[in-house]
């Protein structure tokens, strides 16, 4: 890798392994993989628990995807050399922060996501009815703050899921990011706002970390 380029900033991309790759991965996916490994660092992944979203009855098309797909990757170019390879299910920290930010992300935020409207339709024959597909955006959101990529090539169809991620970033630091007398000094400066602004400050407050309503902020 070339220490002067693009400030060695971090990549993170994934393929889910559900089947043969093709030509669709080759140049929407790989080619740019080839160029990125040698001008950034670069986290590529087998996506083996998003595959789980919406193959959980078919678990062994899986488990056979996942070395043909890493064959794949070598097979073109990627070098583990100049990249950092590994499978999901792996690293247990995946699932860990998974669970913690699907405790504090409002339900609301998943149901919004365009993808999981459309993807239900396009999949009709599956039974989608499942915490785990909802949640498929708030675990790649865990994706990405593990490795804390500031890089993440995505398809037009997942930007919004770029976008969920920093929300939840935000309400994680603004829940746990805080000084030990936050509270009191919250109170203290909202005091100073007068009565029926330090009303409206609350339940707006209380109906964005509750509901994720935008217009709250």
């Amino acid at each position: 890798m070339d220490p002067n380029s693009s400030q060695n900033q971090r990549v993170l991309s994934g393929m889910r392994p559900t089947g043969a790759l093709h030509l669709g991965h080759l140049h929407g996916v790989l080619y740019n993989w080839l160029k990125l490994q040698h001008t950034h660092e670069c986290f590529f992944f087998v996506a083996d628990w998003h595959a789980l979203t919406t193959e959980y009855d078919n678990t062994r098309v899986i488990s056979q995807s996942v070395m043909d797909m890493v064959v794949d990757w070598l097979a073109v170019g990627v070098n583990p050399n100049a990249a950092t390879l590994f499978v999901q299910s792996h690293i247990p920290e995946h699932a860990e922060l998974h669970l913690l930010l699907s405790m504090i992300t409002p339900l609301g935020w998943l149901e919004r996501v365009p993808t999981y409207k459309d993807q239900q339709d396009k999949l009709k024959e599956k039974d989608l009815a499942t915490y785990g597909f909802l949640g498929y955006p708030l675990l790649q959101s865990a994706d990405i703050l593990v490795y804390k990529a500031s890089h993440v090539p995505v398809g037009e169809d997942q930007v919004a899921h770029v976008e969920l991620t920093r929300e939840v970033a935000r309400r994680f630091n603004f829940l746990y990011g805080k000084t030990p007398d936050f509270e009191e000094r919250a109170k203290l400066a909202i005091a100073k706002i007068g009565k029926k602004n330090a009303k409206l400050y609350r339940q707006y407050r209380k109906r964005y970390q509750e509901q994720g309503d935008q217009e709250s902020l």
